[in-house]
């Protein structure tokens, strides 16, 4: 078997531009769907979504047959979790709340084989294909896709340090911590909130990297598109089937009498 070249990694290397989903829904059923809808991606949330790793290796299974990645964010900076989603094939590994350089480079450790780094060895997982993708160990590391998610004030200030780090493949700006963190908590549209944003992607683009955004407001998508970045998460699963529920039901109440 063929280690699984990792597509979304090699657009993001190239500066096309990746248009994404991010997924609070543990139905495998409908991760199937929407990664048959034509998205580049879609965030598979550990941090905010109660799912566990079972669920997980679900929608892994789910998505595998469309072209279309996962991205799969674990609960926090956590070796032991980031070796098991591994272990289970997600190749794309999106990590919240890296502040600082350190941080960063546990990161970039965790998702590293020894000598580089410290991710435990095991012969038989799904991502080596069950034991059958030739010299996996020594190739896996150029597959795999290391985000981190840059969502508070202090990674903003550290976010030169953060990007020059051996490991790091791209950066992502998490917008809702990061207004709460700038003193706007629950107001993404403030003027202080969306400029801090369009700066910092600015400042990663310029520091060589790839830089992520996620919102479902059409004027800020434009906005960070425009500052450079190129992987864009352009919704959010249950808000689009919040959203098109209530416009269905207010398109049809009449019907009530």
């Amino acid at each position: 078997m063929e280690l699984p070249k990792n597509r979304f990694k090699q657009a993001l290397a190239e500066g096309r531009q990746q248009l994404g989903t991010w997924s609070a829904i543990r139905d495998p059923a409908a991760i199937e769907m929407l990664a048959g809808c034509g998205f580049d991606w879609i965030t598979l949330d550990c941090e905010h979504a109660p799912n566990d790793l079972d669920r997980i290796l679900s929608l892994l299974q789910a998505m595998a047959p469309y072209d279309c990645a996962p991205v799969v964010r674990p609960s926090c900076l956590n070796a032991a979790e980031i070796k098991r989603l591994l272990d289970i094939g997600a190749q794309n590994i999106l990590v919240p709340y890296v502040q600082n350089a350190d941080e960063a480079r546990a990161a970039a450790a965790a998702v590293a084989y020894p000598p580089e780094g410290i991710r435990g060895v095991a012969g038989i997982t799904r991502a080596s294909r069950f034991g059958t993708v030739p010299d996996y160990m020594t190739r896996a590391r150029a597959e795999i896709c290391l985000i981190v998610q840059i969502e508070t004030r202090t990674a903003l200030d550290n976010l030169e340090e953060i990007a020059a780090v051996p490991g790091i493949d791209a950066l992502f700006i998490g917008p809702a911590d990061l207004a709460a963190c700038l003193g706007h908590s629950g107001d993404q549209r403030h003027p202080q909130v969306r400029t801090a944003i369009t700066d910092a992607i600015m400042r990663i683009c310029r520091a060589g990297k790839p830089a992520g955004f996620l919102s479902v407001d059409d004027e800020a998508l434009a906005e960070v598109v425009a500052a450079g970045s190129t992987f864009t998460a352009i919704d959010i699963d249950i808000m689009m089937l919040q959203r098109t529920a209530k416009a269905r039901l207010a398109t049809l109440a009449h019907l009530r009498g």
